[in-house]
């Protein structure tokens, strides 16, 4: 039997192999604005589909963050790259946290953009059904955005948002993906964990906040870092794409296998 595929395409021809995963709103066109500015020369990028989202709409599957490391690690190795770094942003930063438990040899090192804590994330009565009835509710997901944004983007941008998200994931495997990114609890199986890592957090975002991360992220990693956006809120790809490439590219720049 062949197994799956994540759906993919790769950009640049780099020493360093970098994943970029996607959040629980988009596919792999999430990256669409930092995409023209990479550094090809010193990375190569491979920018992923989730089971559920664009390309991989239609595929079967748990629709778990443990399923998808498992994904990035068979993907890894169909295209050769024994090490690599993981770029995720909300869930895909939860799915590169699982990387650290599930195959953590494999692994450079990780970013997380707004991420997921490893903890998972807690929706407590009306909240919790604004994001459950997302799935098939447009007017859920546009309040969403508006809200993890601060509230102060265009109605024209957060009606794209929503439109994009409507037409590149499958409605039942977004409802899914919820249950795994915010009820899954697995910091036990990371924390402590020596792989370098990186938040890069929005301070326009009330929910993945920069102090939410320094009270997560950064108690649980030994070598993490923390990096606040003042003009991003939970969109820092398409809210402030060159600091968020800067930003990102330096961490990974300081690998020890690469020059400073």
């Amino acid at each position: 039997m062949t197994s799956f595929v994540l759906p993919h395409e790769v950009h640049g021809d780099g020493a360093h192999k970098v994943f970029a995963v996607h959040g629980w709103f988009a596919d792999r066109s999430a990256y669409a604005a930092v995409l023209p500015d990479l550094d090809r020369t010193a990375f190569t990028y491979a920018l992923v589909d989730l089971r559920g989202y664009g390309a991989a709409r239609d595929a079967v599957g748990s629709y778990t963050t443990t399923e998808a490391a498992v994904d990035l690690v068979e993907l890894a190795d169909r295209l050769g790259w024994e090490r690599f770094s993981v770029v995720g942003h909300s869930m895909g930063g939860a799915v590169a946290q699982r990387l650290l438990s599930v195959a953590p040899h494999r692994l450079r090192r990780i970013v997380g953009v707004s991420p997921v804590p490893a903890s998972g994330l807690p929706l407590p009565g009306e909240q919790g059904v604004l994001f459950a009835d997302a799935a098939h509710r447009p007017e859920n997901r546009r309040a969403i955005i508006d809200f993890t944004t601060g509230s102060r983007r265009p109605a024209a941008w957060l009606d794209r948002m929503v439109d994009l998200s409507l037409e590149r994931s499958d409605a039942k495997a977004f409802r899914a993906w919820l249950d795994s990114w915010a009820g899954d609890d697995f910091r036990a199986d990371v924390e402590g964990s020596e792989v370098p890592a990186l938040a890069v957090a929005g301070e326009l975002d009330p929910a993945l906040s920069p102090e939410l991360m320094r009270e997560t992220w950064m108690s649980w990693y030994p070598r993490a870092e923390l990096v606040g956006l003042p003009c991003a809120g939970h969109y820092a790809m398409d809210e402030t794409p060159l600091e968020l490439i800067r930003t990102v590219e330096d961490f990974l720049r300081a690998d020890a296998g690469e020059p400073a």
